[in-house]
């Protein structure tokens, strides 16, 4: 459904334990601190508030969800348009209210 959300804040993420003098972040996602990234993953602003407040962990999901993202409304990532888009989906991820599936969204079928 197009007002679902996705990637709701987990329990417990599956990560090692931080490694000594790792850079430790206040995460958005999560709420704890925990290893933050090795460097800003985005251009601009946005790219300055992920690096301060989000963990490596919280990063993953946002990778795997932005596959979902570039595949539903087949973005081109060399495209600007396609980059604003992403870059709304990837404030709203870690900002806002959580990024919501597209429209007619059906996932996968799992393997078993």
């Amino acid at each position: 459904m197009a007002d679902e959300k996705c990637g709701a804040t987990p329990s417990q993420p599956a990560s090692q334990p931080a490694e000594p003098g790792s850079r430790m972040v206040k995460c958005v996602k999560f709420g704890r601190e925990m290893p933050g990234l090795d460097r800003v993953p985005w251009k601009g602003e946005l790219g300055k508030r992920i690096y301060e407040s989000v963990s490596k962990d919280a990063w993953k999901l946002w990778i795997e969800h932005s596959k979902m993202v570039m595949n539903e409304y087949r973005l081109n990532p060399l495209d600007p348009n396609s980059q604003k888009i992403i870059e709304e989906q990837m404030e709203q991820f870690f900002f806002g209210e959580g990024a919501r599936l597209p429209e007619g969204y059906v996932p996968p079928k799992s393997k078993s």
